[in-house]
């Protein structure tokens, strides 16, 4: 590194990408889309974080299948129409400086949950009857993900070979749409993680069994969507790092499979943690201030693959000293840029890299930068007074 800029701010290049700087903002559900198409709700939610200075923006979970769909308005991929809605926001994303990411999705056994705002539960057996979308909970073995979930129908051969397919079909529409990064969600026990643990994936054939087998499915999702997508255009990965569950998959498999994840052409292993046997609220893994990044940092160093930290990273100097210290390469940031879609610009001028406002929209950041000299004498004449009085 040869700037003097602060890592946060310093571009990173992934194949034929250049972010103009390490920040990312997290998929999060949204529950939003209509019959799986973008709707306005999405331009304004995703876009604002172009505005607000992010690097990358990643969309929440898009289904590659209406069957894997986590809930009833998820975004989705697994028709031509859901094209052209999407690049409607890549464009907006593009225009005003940003790079802009689809997280590819099978929700498998937990197919089919409400909203967080309604509880968070499993739909019943008549509600899911009752959506206009199909719906099927699909995973490796008939064994549901927890109290209120019905078990899944266990994919034969042929339905593997289906689901793989939707991935590589969702890819090829995610390039129509012009995105720049796919991530492959392979965490908080949806299909693929179900797959990764053998407290979900008990199967004795080459899709289970040992841990070779058990990782097969990732693997082959990965080869196929990397085939399928340009070569300059980077893959990520999202894993739970550990799953969650008592004998379950652990850090070190993670390792292991990250590895192999970058023998296939992944780019970035999104490094979070947790969600196999519970509600998708849930996350069993304690948490504090960065809780996640360990994972990022062992992932990063024993994988020797770039790493995407996540988890309670919520002001600029702890982001800059994950970045420092070597345990990441991305910084992702989820409520904390639901709490200020500005995250990005106000790190920038707590860190001294841009007093004037200039990478802000010029919209925003010419009236700002006129009124910064007001505002710093106002704000010392007021200390001034407030010396005053308490002397």
């Amino acid at each position: 590194m040869t700037s003097d800029e602060p890592l946060l701010f310093q571009p990173l290049r992934l194949r034929e990408l250049e972010l103009k700087n390490r920040i990312v903002i997290s998929p999060m559900c949204q529950h939003a889309a209509e019959a799986g198409h973008a709707t306005p709700w999405h331009l304004v939610h995703l876009g604002k974080f172009a505005l607000g200075g992010a690097g990358l923006i990643l969309t929440e979970s898009t289904a590659v299948d209406p069957r894997g769909r986590i809930g009833t308005a998820d975004l989705g991929l697994w028709k031509d129409s859901q094209i052209a809605p999407l690049k409607a926001v890549v464009d907006f994303v593009h225009e005003n400086g940003a790079a802009i990411g689809v997280q590819l999705a099978h929700a498998g056994r937990k197919s089919g949950s409400q909203p967080l705002w309604e509880g968070g539960a499993a739909l019943s057996e008549p509600r899911l009857a009752a959506d206009g979308e199909p719906w099927e909970r699909l995973g490796p073995s008939a064994l549901a993900a927890g109290p209120g979930w019905t078990a899944p129908t266990a994919l034969d051969a042929e339905g593997i070979a289906q689901v793989v397919q939707r991935f590589v079909e969702a890819t090829v529409r995610a390039e129509a749409a012009g995105f720049d990064v796919v991530e492959l969600h392979f965490g908080h026990g949806y299909l693929i993680a179900s797959f990764l643990s053998p407290n979900s994936n008990v199967r004795n054939d080459e899709w289970g069994g040992d841990f070779a087998g058990r990782m097969r499915l990732a693997l082959e999702v990965a080869r196929k969507v990397r085939a399928a997508w340009p070569q300059g255009k980077p893959v990520f990965c999202r894993l739970s790092a550990v799953d969650g569950s008592t004998g379950g998959w652990s850090l070190e498999d993670s390792i292991v499979l990250s590895r192999e994840l970058a023998g296939c052409g992944v780019d970035v292993i999104d490094c979070s943690s947790g969600g196999l046997t519970e509600e998708t609220r849930a996350l069993p893994v304690p948490r504090g201030l960065g809780f996640q990044v360990p994972f990022s940092e062992r992932i990063r160093h024993e994988a020797r693959i770039k790493t995407q930290a996540v988890g309670m990273i919520v002001d600029a100097l702890q982001a800059e000293a994950v970045l420092a210290d070597g345990k990441a390469d991305l910084i992702a940031l989820g409520r904390e840029a639901l709490f200020d879609p500005y995250w990005a610009h106000h790190a920038a001028l707590s860190l001294g890299v841009d007093p004037g406002y200039a990478r802000w929209p010029v919209r925003h950041g010419v009236w700002l930068a006129k009124r910064a000299p007001g505002l710093a004498r106002a704000r010392a004449q007021a200390a001034d007074a407030l010396i005053h009085n308490l002397g």
